[in-house]
């Protein structure tokens, strides 16, 4: 009951700071709106990467499937610290699926079956070093993941993670408003495309807002990147004295480059 009551707790304030972000721009909540468990496997060399590619492609996502979580993404850090580790993207339109999904899992014979090696492997030598989780909720103006085409033909892609850390709670709702207000639509026409942007409910570094990019490749990314900053259209919107502050909405980024492993539904 404690952890239901926190959890209630942490969405009613993400409520009032997405119906905020949508004041002026047209935007109300919707209840189609996806929340997302985005997952950090920390790894180590050796076995235990390979350990862990079996159980997310035989156990974990095909049963996340049967739960009515999906598609679920699976990805390795192209650029970023501390690698080897892994990200888990898992969407669903219930809360209480995505919250319960644990207990769910060890009542799924199948997954307890071919989940056994990384479940039960011994606490001397474990597959992962640590697991770390935050709970999102789609923003309202784009609420579903998106991925890209190249993604149901399992062709070439990279994906951008970035995350937004805001000094206060105001400045949150305000990066968030900028989104709503045209970001959107100039990633896209700089040829960076969406696969979801939502706001963080549960985990590190709050407030923040956590966003995926999709690019066919790196060169890609920085030609999509520098059309983005030379848009007429962002020039205008980060202008804009309701969006530019000093100190500015943004306090921290964080930013990694990420590739889809071979089972990625993403």
């Amino acid at each position: 009951m404690e952890r239901r009551a926190f959890i209630s707790a942490s969405l009613g304030v993400a409520g009032l700071s997405l119906a905020g972000s949508a004041t002026g721009i047209g935007q109300t909540a919707s209840a189609a709106a996806e929340y997302y468990d985005l997952r950090r496997y920390q790894l180590a060399s050796g076995p235990g990467t390979k350990l862990t590619d079996s159980y997310f492609a035989d156990a974990l996502i095909p049963a996340l499937n049967r739960l009515g979580i999906g598609p679920v993404g699976a990805f390795s850090i192209y650029f970023g610290p501390e690698t080897p580790a892994y990200y888990l993207l898992m969407p669903s339109t219930k809360l209480e699926t995505l919250v319960t999904a644990e207990l769910a899992l060890a009542q799924d014979p199948l997954f307890v079956k071919a989940g056994a090696p990384f479940w039960d492997a011994p606490a001397g030598s474990p597959p992962f070093t640590g697991i770390e989780s935050s709970l999102l909720r789609a923003f309202t103006g784009y609420p579903k993941v998106t991925p890209p085409a190249s993604a149901a033909t399992k062709g070439k892609r990279i994906y951008q993670l970035r995350q937004y850390q805001s000094p206060t709670n105001a400045y949150h709702v305000r990066k968030v408003e900028m989104f709503h207000a045209g970001e959107f639509a100039i990633f896209e026409k700089a040829g960076a495309h969406g696969v979801f942007y939502a706001d963080a409910l549960i985990g590190p570094r709050l407030p923040n807002l956590t966003y995926m990019l999709s690019f066919p490749d790196m060169a890609a990314l920085e030609s999509s990147w520098e059309k983005f900053g030379a848009d007429p259209d962002w020039k205008k919107l980060s202008n804009d004295p309701k969006y530019k502050f000093d100190p500015p909405t943004v306090s921290n980024i964080t930013s990694l480059v990420l590739r889809p492993l071979a089972y990625s539904q993403i």
